[in-house]
């Protein structure tokens, strides 16, 4: 049992946060969170929490706004208890793809939110696969950002998706590094769909790499209208690919993702339940939990150990 340490979940993914907890081994404390009428938060934190260390569990994913805010005020209730310290476990990370001013006049959000964080008392992040890992800059607190490549590797080892005859691919070239990275766990080669002028007429693609006679496996950190997976993999089986697999780290899934993923020629799609989304999912969807690895960081953090083993993957494991 982890001393002087407790763990609470918010509202946006109860399910993972319960399987956090089995696998730390630490129970979630006692809190209740509700809306009044007008859709203001209230939190009443039912233990007390006086000189502990907190970690406190919220991804800020759909409604994003509804589920920062209560963690803002999750926050702000254990300062004003006294507790020792709080950290906040983020497993999918809202605003974190407006990390960089792309057009004039544009906020910087994932900063703003950094910045609420802190500024509400946070000392210390967790969180899983960052849309960019340069935000973990936005903050003047540690930010430990881990990384999903080692789960799916895992997974694709264990059916069987390793070596030439496989191909990661990524649906646009600013993903080449998460697609390297997947590629050498797996000792695959890797492929990059890119576009004559920008991605908005996602038909009109072209890969650099070669696909044909070959399994392909679509990398993405996101997966929201699921257009990107579902043109890439047109792409991909007009130029001969085999079999056309799709992961990504966070499955928001939303609008009518479901339905234009369920049409698209994929074999399976693969996400984590960093998200627990009440929309429409596709039938080819398979979860992977990343409860195990979340836990074991939470501990590691907690009794001053290092979190860089988790970010290896030694393909012996699966033997």
């Amino acid at each position: 049992m982890v001393q002087n340490m407790k763990l609470f979940s918010l509202t946006s993914n109860i399910e993972l946060a319960e399987k956090i907890s089995q696998a730390s081994g630490i129970p979630l404390s006692k809190l209740s969170s509700r809306q009044f009428s007008d859709g203001e938060i209230m939190i009443n934190i039912e233990e007390s929490v006086r000189g502990f260390d907190i970690y406190i569990i919220q991804s800020t994913s759909f409604p994003v706004n509804n589920h920062l805010m209560e963690l803002l005020i999750m926050v702000d209730a254990c300062k004003r208890a006294s507790a020792n310290s709080v950290n906040v476990v983020i497993p999918y990370f809202g605003y974190s793809r407006q990390d960089r001013i792309a057009a004039p006049r544009e906020p910087l959000t994932a900063k703003l939110v950094a910045n609420m964080l802190v500024k509400a008392g946070v000392d210390r992040v967790l969180t899983l696969d960052l849309h960019a890992v340069q935000v973990q800059g936005f903050f003047n607190i540690p930010v430990d950002n881990l990384f999903t490549m080692p789960l799916f590797a895992k997974h694709y080892t264990s059916l069987g998706l390793t070596g030439e005859d496989i191909v990661v691919v990524s649906p646009k070239n600013s993903g080449i590094k998460r697609a390297r990275s997947l590629a050498e766990h797996l000792n695959a080669p890797i492929a990059i769909i890119d576009y004559a002028q920008d991605d908005s007429n996602r038909e009109e693609g072209y890969i650099i790499g070669e696909v044909e006679g070959k399994k392909a496996i679509l990398i993405d950190d996101i997966i929201n209208t699921g257009k990107t997976f579902a043109e890439a993999a047109k792409i991909v089986e007009r130029e001969g690919a085999t079999e056309i697999y799709a992961v990504a780290s966070h499955g928001l899934f939303a609008g009518g993702a479901a339905d234009i993923l369920s049409t698209a020629p994929i074999k399976e799609i693969v996400v984590t339940d960093s998200v627990a989304t009440k929309e429409k999912t596709p039938q080819n969807l398979t979860y992977l939990t990343a409860a195990n690895l979340i836990g074991e960081a939470l501990v590691r953090i907690h009794t001053n150990k290092p979190i860089s083993p988790l970010f290896a993957y030694h393909q012996s494991e699966n033997k």
